[in-house]
């Protein structure tokens, strides 16, 4: 799994390279999370890491570019990926 997190980190950091690569994993790594965790408490079935991987990979084609901005409206993610350092209050 943490094979296929850093290549998608290497995906986004490519689609935006505005973000760190260690921004980057972080991103992926919360989106990951994120759709796992939604599902699970969805009451669905774990599927696997191949639709995992599906699933970030094609919100990285669609919103990696957009990815800074979306922390800057969302002070939550922001704290999450970028530290404390630059949370807005």
């Amino acid at each position: 799994m943490e094979e296929a997190i850093q290549r998608l980190a290497k995906e986004l950091h490519q689609k935006n390279p505005s973000l760190t690569f260690l921004e980057a994993s972080s991103w992926v790594e919360l989106l990951w999370e994120d759709f796992e965790s939604t599902r699970a408490k969805a009451g669905r079935k774990y599927e696997g890491v191949e639709v995992t991987k599906k699933i970030v990979r094609h919100w990285i084609a669609q919103y990696g570019d957009k990815l800074d901005d979306f922390a800057t409206r969302y002070p939550r993610y922001q704290k999450l990926i970028y530290g404390e350092k630059d949370t807005l209050h």
